[in-house]
């Protein structure tokens, strides 16, 4: 079986002037877990630039999608953000990552924490029934600089929580926690301060994170990462390592190191 899949194109939508996503066809075959990502690039010539991208679309659908920024210098990304209908595009058979439910401790409440593109994973995981069945509450939170980057927030808001299969789940158990940055929006700020004031959970009216209860998952800018870990490892929470299930998950595959 080879290692690469040629898929092809079926939709593109830009979502802004930096940030654009497609969906592909699926090869029957192909199997990954919700929050993993594989390697993706376009035919070549020569040896094709195959870079990381997270899976945004779940396990059991019928096509691939994948969420990315528009780098006009990049190697890669200069290049995908001109696709087309038909076109084809290269996909690893190999998927991985961190950002897996196994990965972590019981807890009742989960928190995914995105940046930017980040949020690509936990648009698998949210429409994941097994992730309402190991959780009472799912808080998503994405952190961004303009309104116009907060992609997928009427598809969370508005199309997720009538899905045939998992509506219920989300309608229930699902929190949306949209933040930005540099314009005035109904939250404001870096997730990483509304966390560690407080006003996040002041916002969603759920308590104060605990190490018996909360779990997180995290995947953004490397700074945020770094700032993110720093504040709940001060608190007592561990990461998951080695193959032991932790109080935390972190992607260190980000999308946007991706060029």
């Amino acid at each position: 079986m080879p290692a690469l899949m040629t898929e092809q194109v079926t939709s593109v939508h830009h979502w802004n002037d930096t940030l654009f996503s497609f969906r592909t066809t699926r090869d029957q075959s192909f199997r990954f877990t919700n929050g993993h990502f594989t390697m993706i690039g376009l035919p070549s010539e020569s040896r094709p630039i195959m870079r990381a991208y997270s899976f945004a679309s779940a396990n059991y659908e019928t096509e691939l999608e994948f969420y990315s920024i528009k780098v006009p210098d990049g190697p890669l990304t200069s290049k995908l953000q001109l696709l087309k209908v038909g076109d084809e595009i290269l996909v690893s058979r190999k998927s991985t990552g961190t950002l897996v439910a196994d990965n972590m401790m019981p807890g009742r409440t989960l928190y995914m924490i995105s940046t930017g593109t980040g949020i690509a994973p936990f648009l698998s995981l949210i429409k994941d029934p097994d992730i309402y069945d190991r959780f009472e509450k799912v808080v998503l939170t994405h952190g961004v600089r303009h309104i116009s980057e907060l992609a997928y927030a009427d598809y969370i808001e508005n199309v997720l929580p009538e899905n045939e299969l998992i509506g219920d789940m989300v309608k229930h158990q699902l929190i949306y926690y949209p933040t930005v940055t540099r314009e005035a929006y109904r939250n404001n700020g870096r997730i990483t301060d509304l966390f560690r004031t407080g006003k996040l959970f002041t916002d969603l009216s759920l308590p104060f994170p605990s190490l018996s209860d909360d779990r997180f998952m995290v995947c953004g800018s490397p700074s945020m990462l770094k700032e993110f870990c720093g504040i709940i490892d001060r608190k007592g929470f561990w990461e998951s390592r080695s193959g032991r299930a932790g109080h935390y998950v972190i992607e260190r595959a980000f999308i946007e190191a991706s060029k």
